[in-house]
């Protein structure tokens, strides 16, 4: 097989997914919905191969469950691995968005305080040093206005990954793609500000600074206070939705 041949192969795979995790993520498609596998590959006008290959996945995310002589039957949303980056960003990108998103910034204020106090004591220097460039940076480019900018997203993402990683906790570190979407997500659907307050800013620089000197309740207060004005402007805008007054974007 050709390079762009199997490059093919990998976006035809990576289409198929999305399509069709993305329509069950959506409801488009309720639970207890038979789907059988030649349907499928008509639909889609791929290979049988291929379509075993994406009903292999949404099964190990427990989306859907295959039968012989039964087919392929979609499961209920509370089987489904809430954690798995690819329903996350389905779910972003279908009518269930803005609980999607006040679910993760809600997780994201349980856990990153509690991550910051634990960095402020197990973290390396190599590590604290690289919180406080980040932070810095990001105050940078939020003062230039550049908050929407792909940078931004960069910068801000590895300051958050690393703020995880840093707590030495493996079950924190592993939800850094978690955090990672939740960032993404925010600017893909233009809820982050050309210009990011500057309490914002200051606390992600005051939760390094307090990382960095080892004061452990600093770093989570100013940590809590990062995610909470996050979690603030969320709540507000799936209340606008409900209320039909329109969200922040």
């Amino acid at each position: 097989m050709t390079d762009g041949a199997f490059m093919h192969g990998v976006e035809q795979h990576s289409g198929v997914l999305d399509r069709l995790g993305g329509s069950i993520a959506a409801g488009a498609r309720t639970p207890g919905t038979v789907l059988t596998l030649a349907a499928l590959e008509e639909e889609f006008g791929v290979s049988r191969t291929l379509v075993r290959e994406v009903v292999r996945v949404l099964e190990s995310m427990g989306m859907v469950e295959s039968r012989r002589r039964v087919g392929v039957t979609v499961r209920p949303p509370r089987d489904w691995n809430p954690f798995d980056p690819r329903l996350i960003r389905w779910r972003l990108g279908g009518p269930g968005r803005d609980d999607q998103l006040r679910d993760l910034t809600e997780l994201r204020a349980a856990i990153e305080p509690a991550a910051a106090r634990l960095a402020a004591v197990r973290a390396d220097e190599p590590t604290r040093r690289r919180l406080v460039d980040l932070a810095a940076r990001l105050r940078e480019l939020g003062e230039a206005g550049r908050g929407t900018d792909p940078e931004y997203l960069e910068v801000d993402t590895g300051y958050h990954a690393l703020l995880l990683e840093a707590s030495g906790n493996t079950m924190l570190a592993a939800l850094q793609d978690v955090v990672a979407e939740v960032l993404s997500g925010r600017t893909a659907l233009g809820l982050m500000p050309r210009e990011p307050a500057p309490a914002a800013l200051e606390d992600h620089e005051a939760t390094a600074a307090a990382i960095a000197s080892g004061d452990a309740a600093t770093a989570e207060d100013r940590a809590r206070a990062v995610v909470a004005e996050v979690l603030d402007e969320v709540v507000d805008a799936v209340d606008d939705a409900v209320d039909g007054t329109g969200g922040t974007d």
